[in-house]
């Protein structure tokens, strides 16, 4: 694509705003040119994501447009306009109007939608898919990114987003539809005045709500605790702002304290520098309202509300992050026997994780006797092991999924992390251990003594610009050609290259399956057991690589993490 051509062709189209026209006329640098009109997105399993401004390489309702036609198409291949479509949307600038541009498309190609009357949690888009019976859903989110940032979310009739032989087939489509003029659209008040748009509200809020008290294990606990008990909630500016305070109330929580400055949906997200519950600095209103009230919990959801973080009170009265492996880690523990006592673990009960997550979740489960799946990154890969048991009848089976980026789900209603559930099970866990006399800091100690030291760290290394898709590719391919001997000091036994489907033994050359689909992932296996997995992002422009590491000790294990860590920084000098 000619970025020139592209940028005068979008400057001169009468299918612009006056305001948009002068955005594309602003753009003066060379490369924000080549970024915005040189190339367009590329639509994979994770949708869309991108900064907002004009161009087909970024967000814009232009784009949403193509990308929705696109969608539409792979609907009517597949017979399913009858079924419809459901439509969500978050707190993000110009969410609502990214959402309504989805629903215009979506009826004006004869398919039945639904849309949300105002920004709701990830989960219940995933939820209503299902619940509607829906063949398809759409949200509109770029989830825990900067403000610049919006995103589009594709998912499938099972909840779940789409698998990529589906996103191959919108890209496809796409690539016929001219950005500008090729997608049909409806005017969104002409096609909601004639119904080909239907409004979803409170009423379906309840069902949802439904869904998820009904995976509560032991609501007893909460009564025991509930006039001690004290939960600070931000929803970051974002979607959680009703529905997770309201799940905790209707739990029986009876001191809720919401951080006021933090309760409006804002898309500049003013009180933080990025809205992601996996940064500490996120929590230091919520930490401030809890020193004044006497919290020893402070829990935050990103602006979709589909992740979850957490800090707690320590032993000398600070407040310690509680990260999405140790998070996981507790809950799988806690949900098994909390289960257990109460006569509702099934005889089948089984647990997934991502290959990047904790390996102290596999110690657990073995030695609590449940069944553990190991799944690529993206929590459809967790949807996907829970269809193929649904198919067998054994879907209430499932009792935990989680990826170590705060993502975590309790039941089968809905195919996506889910942060109003998570809260509702984290509250409950709290206050479990409350009646014990611990915070959740003293529960990971014990769980540490029960099962062994581990610790876990993310690395980042960005490659931003117009060579950073290339540049990510040089990385991978030269530690494909040219794998390290050793990380930190220690012996590789093992490299899995999930893009080849097996890891190899280094000392033998036995090649083993890794059991799961192509995917462009390292995985380095020291003879200690250790673990260093590196893997491009699939929504930023940036590699990141996993260290997860057992050892006798934690200074030991932080240690190693630190050696591991030293060596790879250097992987991205080719």
């Amino acid at each position: 694509m000619d970025y020139l051509v592209e940028y005068e062709r979008w400057k001169n189209s009468p299918e612009l705003t006056e305001e948009e026209r002068a955005a594309v006329v602003a753009m003066t640098s060379e490369e924000e040119r080549k970024l915005a009109f040189g190339r367009r997105m590329e639509f994979g399993t994770a949708g869309l994501r991108s900064s907002m401004t004009p161009g087909p390489g970024r967000m814009n309702v232009h784009t949403v447009a193509q990308a929705t036609q696109g969608m539409a198409d792979l609907i009517l291949q597949n017979g399913g306009e009858a079924r419809g479509a459901v439509v969500a949307y978050d707190s993000r600038n110009n969410s609502e109007l990214f959402a309504r541009t989805a629903a215009s498309v979506l009826a004006a190609n004869g398919i039945r939608t639904y849309l949300f009357d105002a920004l709701r949690p990830t989960p219940e888009l995933s939820f209503a898919v299902r619940e509607l019976g829906c063949i398809a859903g759409i949200n509109i989110t770029a989830s825990h990114n900067p403000k610049e940032y919006n995103g589009y979310k594709a998912y499938w009739e099972d909840g779940a987003q789409l698998a990529p032989e589906q996103a191959a087939v919108v890209s496809a489509a796409m690539e016929k539809v001219d950005v500008l003029t090729g997608a049909k659209i409806s005017p969104y008040e002409e096609a909601l005045a004639a119904g080909k748009i239907l409004l979803l509200g409170r009423e379906f809020d309840e069902k949802y709500l439904a869904a998820v008290a009904a995976t509560a294990i032991d609501p007893s606990v909460i009564a025991d605790v509930a006039d001690e008990l004290k939960i600070v909630y931000t929803p970051l500016h974002g979607a959680g702002r009703i529905l997770v305070p309201e799940i905790l109330a209707r739990m029986g929580y009876r001191h809720i304290y919401p951080v006021e400055e933090q309760m409006r949906p804002d898309g500049n997200f003013p009180t933080v520098k990025k809205p992601n519950p996996e940064y500490a600095e996120v929590f230091r209103l919520g930490i401030e309202l809890a020193g004044r009230v006497g919290s020893d919990l402070v829990i935050a959801t990103d602006p979709d509300s589909d992740r979850v973080g957490v800090v707690t009170r320590t032993p000398d009265g600070s407040f310690a992050t509680i990260t999405g492996n140790q998070m996981g880690a507790l809950l799988l523990d806690y949900v098994i026997r909390a289960r257990r006592a109460a006569g509702k673990l099934p005889a089948g009960a089984f647990a997934i994780k991502s290959i990047v997550s904790t390996d102290m979740v596999t110690k657990i489960a073995k030695t609590q006797g449940v069944k553990l799946y190991d799944v690529l990154t993206g929590f459809k890969y967790i949807g996907e092991v829970i269809k193929q048991h649904e198919a067998r009848g054994e879907a209430e089976n499932f009792i935990f999924g989680f990826e170590e980026s705060y993502g975590y789900l309790f039941g089968s209603y809905a195919r996506d992390k889910d942060a109003v559930g998570a809260t509702m099970m984290i509250a409950e866990m709290t206050a479990y251990y409350k009646k014990r006399g611990m915070t959740l800091y003293d529960a990971l100690e014990e769980l540490y003594r029960t099962y062994g030291t581990y610790r876990e760290k993310t690395s980042e290394i960005y490659m931003e610009g117009l060579d950073g898709i290339a540049r990510r590719a040089r990385v991978m391919k030269s530690l494909r050609e040219k794998p390290p001997v050793s990380l930190g000091g220690q012996t590789i036994a093992s490299i899995g290259d999930y893009s080849k489907g097996y890891f190899t033994n280094l000392a033998t050359g036995e090649k083993t399956p890794t059991g799961q689909p192509g995917s462009d992932v390292l995985s380095f296996v020291l003879e200690t057991g250790d673990k260093v997995i590196i893997r491009p992002s699939g929504t930023e422009p940036k590699i990141k690589i996993y260290y997860l590491v057992g050892a006798e000790n934690a200074e030991a294990a932080e240690a190693a993490i630190a050696a591991y860590e030293s060596d790879a920084s250097h992987f991205a000098e080719v």
